[in-house]
């Protein structure tokens, strides 16, 4: 049985170590100046520190160097995804505790949507 496993278990190691062939040879190139620009928008709404944990202010971002603009563009990115996140679940909610009041006779449908918005495993499992 064991002998059965190596060769087995050389091909799954042989997989792993190797690398895919569709993977880029290098990280791919970003329009600078789209990045600065978004990000001069963001610092225009004064939302720059809620979205990506720093103050900048427009000379600031004229003056980072590229990788810290991918690196704050990114951070911005992670930022609008989770806030969409929190939207669709909270919509979804919403929509499921009229239907079910609709259905059901619940006394007070906004405080059961708060209760589940509130509930970590149920917003972990919808995100």
């Amino acid at each position: 049985m064991a002998e059965q496993n190596d060769p087995v278990m050389a091909e799954v190691m042989s997989l792993l170590e190797a690398e895919p062939a569709n993977a880029p040879a290098a990280a791919p190139d970003h329009d600078i100046p789209a990045l600065r620009e978004q990000l001069e928008i963001l610092v225009s709404t004064g939302k720059c520190k809620e979205a990506i944990g720093m103050d900048l202010a427009h000379d600031g971002v004229k003056r980072s160097k590229d990788k810290e603009v991918v690196k704050y563009q990114k951070r911005y990115e992670t930022y609008v995804g989770a806030k969409t996140t929190e939207t669709l679940i909270d919509g979804f909610l919403y929509f499921t505790t009229k239907i079910l009041g609709l259905v059901v006779k619940i006394k007070d449908i906004d405080a059961l949507k708060n209760e589940l918005k509130n509930d970590y495993i149920i917003t972990k499992e919808m995100s």
